[in-house]
């Protein structure tokens, strides 16, 4: 099952403002009125982007410009054109037949009466954060097929316990453009979105999440690097922002659900205020296959499938990887998706532990064995632990792991009905095509590979 975390943010700044669409150009000579509170800084970190095998460690545009997190973030014509203009005439992004050289028509500022989704994908210039994730990766491969312009934000070494150096994580998101930065640093994340110096941003798309479950990352990661996304975002002109969140925030009981509540209410309330020169789009996926799949090997063995109670519950509608890629991409372009909140399932009915563990046994061939622990269990344990963390801080981390194994035992990842105060597979929506059980066939047939919880995994 996947995990995540956080602890109460330290950072008390106004939610992000993207206010309304520019007032006509006046001359650069004067700064626009809306930069009263801008002040130069020394000049950015340099960012390296890099696009197929091709590299520059040459500072990539001269922008000096910084806006911390309460002042108000516009975007201005004559900025992104002054931006594109003035980068070194050897940037070039040759490997990605999407990205637009200097002279395509998305590398000079839209118009800001004209919507970004009347353009072509290859003139919507789209930045992912959270690129190198588990669902990051296949949401920078889906919007490079349908031919978007993509920036995908990755750190300099990702993927499972940092093992990816650059050269490789450029390899897994090829035909997009790499920017290396890092998230939790708002001035280094703007300074590298500065210093890409292209085309302005229409749309930020961010798939990040805490990566160990533990409570400081989580609001580090899920709130705090998450806001980092949008304020950058909304400084270099984007329009709209899709985020990645979870169906289970719907019942805040973990620090990770807290922090992307808080976030969510921020993007509201800065899509409300700006007069609609921003919109959002919010994805609350159930539970991905991934989460389900920590058994086959075991039970290939012949060790018993293990569930909780009496397997019946919780119950979840999986969706696999490619199916919520391609429907986060939806969400940049449709109409019907905006200033939504959107929960989303897999195909199929919603399946409970018992079920999935008969069906893991059947496509096995082999006769059904359970181990059955009472729930109990877990609350003993999580109440031992909630003892000891007033004695030793350092184990609050290990109290939360106990909370999140206990709310994914015992709570759907279903939609629940306000009205009834039950979860509802009727009212969770479904989408895409691939199901649980072929998920189950080629994980029989190939293992786990690329599949791995890596530092979300707690058994």
């Amino acid at each position: 099952m996947a995990l995540r975390f956080h602890r109460p943010s330290l950072l008390h700044h106004q939610p992000p403002q993207c206010p309304p669409k520019p007032a006509p150009r006046r001359p650069l000579s004067s700064p626009p009125h809306y930069f009263s509170s801008y002040t130069p800084t020394a000049t950015p970190p340099t960012p390296l982007l890099m696009s197929g095998s091709s590299a520059s460690s040459e500072p990539l545009g001269t922008s000096t410009r910084r806006w911390s997190w309460g002042r108000r973030l516009r975007t201005h014509p004559q900025l992104a054109v002054k931006a594109a203009s003035s980068a070194p005439a050897h940037i070039q992004v040759g490997d990605n037949p999407n990205n637009p050289t200097e002279d395509s028509p998305s590398s000079a500022a839209p118009s800001p009466a004209v919507s970004f989704r009347s353009r072509e994908p290859k003139d919507v210039t789209v930045v992912v954060t959270g690129s190198t994730g588990y669902i990051g990766k296949f949401v920078v491969r889906e919007l490079v097929r349908r031919g978007f312009n993509v920036v995908a934000v990755a750190r300099e070494r990702s993927g499972i316990r940092a093992r990816n150096d650059r050269e490789k994580t450029v390899q897994e998101l090829r035909g997009a453009t790499v920017c290396f930065s890092d998230v939790t640093d708002l001035d280094i994340l703007q300074g590298s979105l500065e210093g890409f110096g292209g085309a302005p941003v229409d749309v930020v798309v961010c798939c990040l999440a805490s990566r160990s479950g533990g409570i400081k990352d989580s609001w580090q990661i899920d709130y705090g690097a998450t806001k980092n996304s949008l304020v950058a975002g909304c400084g270099r002109g984007a329009a709209h922002f899709v985020l990645l969140s979870a169906i289970c925030v719907q019942k805040p009981l973990l620090e990770f659900q807290r922090a992307k509540l808080k976030f969510e209410a921020e993007l509201e309330e800065a899509a409300l205020s700006s007069g609609g020169s921003l919109t959002y789009s919010i994805v609350r996926p159930t539970a991905f296959f991934k989460s389900l799949g920590g058994q086959v090997e075991i039970v290939k063995d012949g060790k018993p499938y293990v569930m909780f109670g009496d397997g019946k519950l919780c119950a979840c509608k999986p969706i696999s990887e490619e199916d919520l890629a391609s429907f986060i991409v939806d969400c940049v372009m449709d109409d019907d998706k905006i200033n939504k909140i959107l929960p989303i399932g897999g195909p199929g009915k919603a399946l409970t532990p018992l079920e999935q563990g008969e069906m893991l046994f059947r496509l096995l061939g082999k006769e059904p064995k359970f181990l059955k622990v009472p729930i109990g269990v877990m609350d003993f344990a999580i109440g031992v632990l909630d003892f000891l963390v007033k004695i030793f801080p350092s184990l609050e981390d290990a109290a939360e792991f106990g909370k999140i194994g206990r709310y994914y035992a015992a709570e759907s990842m279903l939609v629940l009905d306000p009205e009834t105060g039950e979860y509802s597979a009727e009212k969770t929506p479904s989408y895409g095509k691939d199901t649980l059980e072929e998920f189950f066939k080629r994980v029989i047939r190939e293992g786990m590979a690329g599949q791995e919880l890596g530092e979300q995994s707690i058994f």
